[in-house]
């Protein structure tokens, strides 16, 4: 049985290795369609998700909503946003869009303190927590201080695994907030970042970035530089778009970085652990399966996540 405070030790020895996330991306800006979000609105049979509860938690914060959270974009609903939106200067369509979101951000965020917070004294790495979001800045490998984060939804997961900051910036554009921290994943382009959503935080609801508050990520983002260590936690198996999906070629993510991880170990993967599938994974799956007396296939399934242990 694969146990899964395994993945969590072998990340913690990884952590500060020099060679730990070592693979800069060169992608552009969020090739995943990260902040890809669906304008919300009054349609037959209603709109429903996590979407409409983070607005509907948004709007009640606001005074605008006093009905209950129930995740449905009803007339209730969109008649809240209507009055929402006049009274901040938009035009009351009913329509949920990102000038709608900023202004409900802009009105919900607290202001960023006159009086800066103390910066850690050691060296800098982050843990984020993706079961229970929570992002930790760790100084000399201590805890120093903890936030509230939003995470990946299960089926775009945030990228489990150890990676390091690459590069930084301020107001990348809407939907990142006011601060932007990329992270080495090889598979695409994610980052720490700011939101216009406040009240999805502390939820499973981005699409694999980590999304804190704009006043927090202002705070740490001065502590931070090129190169910090980031760790991201979880099982990268259920952490998926289903539990142990099946993988084959073209399959990207953190399963499959850790079957990359265990082929290696275990001989039969020459290539670069790097969460793709290409065609060294593929060589080495089949021969793994030819050893295995499985079923000739090219596919990682229940049968190879029992022999690699895994289940």
């Amino acid at each position: 049985m694969y146990k899964y405070l395994t993945v969590i030790i072998s990340l913690l020895v990884v952590l500060l290795s020099p060679t730990a996330g070592h693979a800069e991306s060169s992608f552009s800006l969020c090739p995943l369609h990260c902040l890809e979000e669906r304008v919300l609105f009054l349609k037959t049979p209603a709109m429903t998700g996590v979407d409409v509860e983070v607005l509907q938690k948004e709007l009640k914060e606001t005074g605008y909503y006093n009905q209950t959270v129930d995740g449905i974009f009803g007339e209730t609903t969109h008649q809240a946003v209507i009055s929402f939106q006049a009274a901040r200067g938009l035009k009351p369509s009913g329509m949920v869009d990102e000038a709608t979101w900023q202004a409900l951000a802009d009105t919900l965020e607290l202001p960023v303190s006159a009086t800066k917070p103390e910066p850690p004294g050691g060296k800098i790495s982050i843990v984020v927590d993706t079961t229970n979001r929570i992002l930790t800045i760790m100084s000399d490998g201590q805890p120093y201080k903890q936030y509230p984060v939003a995470v990946g939804k299960y089926s775009t997961p945030s990228p489990i695994g150890t990676w390091k900051i690459t590069n930084m910036g301020r107001h990348w554009g809407t939907g990142f907030g006011t601060r932007w921290m990329g992270i080495s994943v090889p598979w695409g382009t994610y980052g720490i970042h700011g939101t216009n959503r406040p009240g999805s935080i502390g939820s499973y609801a981005s699409h694999g970035c980590i999304r804190m508050n704009n006043h927090h990520v202002e705070e740490i983002f001065p502590w931070v530089s090129s190169g910090v260590p980031v760790m991201i936690i979880g099982n990268p198996f259920e952490y998926e778009p289903g539990a142990f999906r099946v993988i084959r070629r073209g399959s990207r993510g953190s399963d499959v970085l850790e079957v990359q991880r265990l082929l290696k170990h275990l001989g039969y993967y020459k290539g670069p652990k790097d969460g793709i599938w290409g065609g060294g994974m593929e060589k080495s799956i089949n021969e793994f399966r030819k050893d295995k007396e499985l079923p000739a296939d090219n596919s990682v399934d229940r049968q190879v996540y029992e022999k690699l242990g895994i289940l």
